[in-house]
């Protein structure tokens, strides 16, 4: 008897739901000393994004904590077509999932606004009981992972690997950034822009590119209609 599958989508926020990203927005408005190499360093993979992104935080203070809040959430820009995005996977009965590198304290208030569950929203979160702001690290990096992630993609799809209905997932990553690549490694089928993209075409992995939501949805439904979403390249 052939095992019957589902799909489910692991989508990036920061640069993907988002149109920029909110760590590199927040700090950029509150413009701490040394905050640009750092980010080079993380962009570059000089350091993990763990520390890199631990020690951004560290440098801001958490006497702002109102200020940096109020404006992580109140001036953010989500991609156009995400709502519709949201809607389309309900009425198709697809998993949505946010696995974000962001923090839970922004990243939680924005997607409050969609009718995503709780439950499935991965983020990392913001301490500001010290006189510096810290980040807890809640999904750290299982046994096949020496990325030191911080917030571990790859790790979390490996355990939606299948489901206990014995359905098998096919996986579908959506994303911008160096933080995606691993997760992309893991999907059946990407969904990408700028750095990400290039990336699927560096590695050979199946994608599909993306400016909008709307381009996502028309991906979905062009790949629906074949009977096949996960073709792999264009």
């Amino acid at each position: 008897m052939t095992t019957s599958s589902t799909n489910m989508i692991f989508c990036d926020f920061d640069g993907t739901i988002t149109k920029t990203d909110n760590i590199i927005r927040i700090m950029r408005h509150f413009d701490p000393p040394g905050w640009e190499i750092i980010k080079d360093d993380i962009l570059n993979q000089r350091i993990s994004i763990r520390d890199g992104v631990g020690t951004l935080f560290s440098l801001l203070d958490t006497s702002q904590q109102d200020e940096i809040v109020r404006f992580a959430v109140e001036k953010v820009e989500i991609r156009s077509g995400f709502p519709e995005f949201v809607v389309f996977c309900e009425k198709r009965n697809i998993e949505l999932l946010v696995i974000s590198g962001g923090i839970d304290f922004f990243v939680y208030p924005i997607l409050s606004r969609f009718n995503i569950p709780p439950k499935n929203i991965y983020c990392n979160v913001g301490s500001f009981s010290g006189e510096k702001v810290n980040i807890v690290w809640p999904y750290p990096c299982d046994e096949h992972c020496s990325n030191d992630c911080g917030l571990c993609k790859p790790s979390i799809i490996r355990a939606f690997k299948n489901l206990p209905d014995k359905k098998t997932v096919k996986k579908v990553v959506i994303g911008d950034s160096i933080t995606d690549v691993a997760a992309a490694k893991q999907a059946d089928l990407v969904i990408a822009r700028e750095l990400l993209l290039e990336k699927c075409k560096q590695y050979a992995l199946p994608y599909r590119e993306f400016h909008s939501f709307y381009d996502v949805i028309a991906i979905f439904q062009q790949l629906d209609n074949r009977g096949d979403l996960f073709d792999g390249h264009p």
